[in-house]
């Protein structure tokens, strides 16, 4: 059952917890000791995150089932046990909570805000319209207050929580978009709230939320504490508007984008947009420490 049970926590939907590595890079302040707990924060996420896909997966066993792709994971398939993957999921949100609340009491309740709001999602508002994917964004400003609240963050902007929020609307309405491409009419029997959207709809949503995105992050490195007045920050801005469009290109011209992650792993262009964007930030609020460090 152990290849089973790791497949369902899902391993490849794990770099989403990556959020809780933002404020680390963002901060500006680099040591050992804020490393390891950035790190603690992103496993004990991995974890709490794992925990929720086999509830997700439990409850959604039938539909699951009438779904291309998703019947074949092992708890539709028959794979796996319900009753293991249960006690599996429990085990990994009460350790997960635990290490969470001893490691910082502020940390753990934000890992226990994203367990109720997961449950809330799982039985109930995944099934309202617009308030579906709004509930998953909230899971994702979550998990970088989780990485602020771990590494005791000093120059995090707010702004950096509204650029996360609006990036990670974008990835979910393109991923309800690939379902009702990849579903057709048979959409709304796969996940009910699908019935409530159309193409349409999802394209003018991702135009509202894709210029929201790239406005909130190029007012973050106008004005936030440690990057107002640094160009080099601001160089950033064409990488992120870039990588926007790469998803978008792959979302309309490729026919992708039902799992973000996929993308995130598998597209070179993207992975080289990623790396360059990181290291020019990298240079830009860490240049000085380095130098000092390689005299």
């Amino acid at each position: 059952m152990l290849k089973p049970l790791l497949k369902t926590m899902r391993p490849t939907n794990w770099p989403k917890n990556g959020f809780a590595l933002v404020p680390l890079l963002f901060d500006g302040i680099i040591s050992t000791e804020r490393i390891l707990n950035a790190l603690l924060a992103f496993i004990l996420l991995c974890l709490m995150s794992s925990a929720v896909y086999i509830m997700n997966d439990l409850s959604d066993i039938e539909e699951d089932k009438k779904h291309p792709k998703k019947k074949l994971r092992p708890l539709p398939a028959g794979d796996l046990s319900p009753t293991i993957a249960a006690v599996a999921g429990v085990l990994f949100a009460i350790g997960s909570l635990a290490v969470g609340f001893v490691l910082n009491p502020i940390f753990g309740a934000i890992l226990l805000a994203y367990l109720i709001v997961q449950i809330a999602y799982t039985f109930w508002l995944k099934h309202v319209v617009l308030l579906d994917v709004s509930v998953v964004s909230l899971g994702f400003i979550l998990r970088i207050a989780a990485g602020a609240v771990a590494i005791d963050v000093r120059h995090h902007s707010p702004w950096m929580y509204v650029f996360g929020g609006f990036l990670a609307l974008f990835l979910i309405l393109g991923k309800r978009r690939h379902e009702l491409v990849l579903m057709g009419a048979g959409a709304g029997e796969h996940r009910k709230v699908l019935k409530e959207y159309n193409l349409d709809l999802l394209d003018r949503l991702i135009g509202i939320v894709t210029t929201s995105a790239i406005v909130s992050y190029s007012l973050y490195t106008f004005l936030a504490e440690n990057t107002s007045g640094n160009f080099m920050m601001m160089m950033t801005i064409p990488f992120v508007i870039y990588g926007i469009f790469r998803y978008m290109y792959l979302i309309h011209v490729r026919g992708e984008g039902g799992a973000p992650e996929e993308v995130l792993l598998r597209d070179r262009p993207f992975q080289i947009n990623i790396i360059l964007w990181t290291l020019i930030i990298i240079i830009a609020l860490y240049g000085g420490q380095i130098q000092t460090w390689l005299t």
